[in-house]
């Protein structure tokens, strides 16, 4: 006689685990960062929430592994396939434009952002650290050894307000308004204004170089 197969979360862990990050993506953009409760989390993914404990060992775990699902730079592949001798200077572009489209469809992680930006916890101290230990990697192995010295750390200076820019054009007209200095940021010729200024800047930082 063949071996009954039992069904459920206990069989299936990986289905499981995936719908308890999915039910921490749903209230966080529906409720917010402040709605984040086991008990909550296990209700909208439809399990008991002692499954939270087993998988993930606590909820700050299930939500940081989330969080770092979402957010873009833990995602940047620092393995990527390209031509380095130029300092990283296409790779820069690449990896900023896409932060700067990327932020504007994960609402998820917009949410993310603004929690780190009005609450201090553990869990999102380690995301940062996670965040600056992908550019350390970044700047110490491509950007640093190409500019050298001061020009080192004023393209570091540079490259902070760039990112820093995207991040706040797409938190900006998606909370409060469609416009910025006149630019319909909500428009798609609003956006490529912004994406060919990023390219200009990005373009001065390594100009300087030359």
């Amino acid at each position: 006689m063949p071996r009954k197969v039992v069904q459920g979360p206990i069989r299936d862990k990986e289905k499981t685990k995936q719908k308890l990050l999915a039910a921490v993506g749903k209230i966080l953009r529906v409720k917010g960062y402040s709605g984040l409760k086991v008990s909550k989390i296990a209700a909208v993914a439809g399990f008991d929430k002692k499954l939270i404990y087993e998988y993930f060992g606590s909820t700050d775990k299930l939500i940081d592994e989330y969080i770092k699902s979402q957010d873009y730079w833990s995602q940047v592949n620092q393995d990527v396939d390209m031509d380095f001798s130029d300092g990283g200077h296409e790779l820069t572009k690449m990896v900023v434009l896409n932060q700067f489209e990327n932020l504007k469809k994960n609402k998820e992680l917009q949410k993310i952002i603004l929690w780190e930006l009005s609450e201090s916890k553990p869990i999102l101290k380690k995301l940062v650290e996670q965040r600056e230990e992908v550019g350390e990697v970044l700047f110490g192995n491509i950007s640093d050894p190409y500019f050298g010295g001061d020009m080192a750390k004023r393209h570091r200076a540079i490259m902070a307000l760039i990112v820093s820019g995207a991040y706040y054009l797409n938190l900006y007209t998606g909370y409060n308004a469609n416009k910025f200095c006149g630019i319909d940021l909500k428009t798609e010729d609003g956006r490529k204004e912004i994406e060919e200024a990023i390219v200009e800047l990005i373009d001065f930082a390594y100009n300087k170089k030359k």
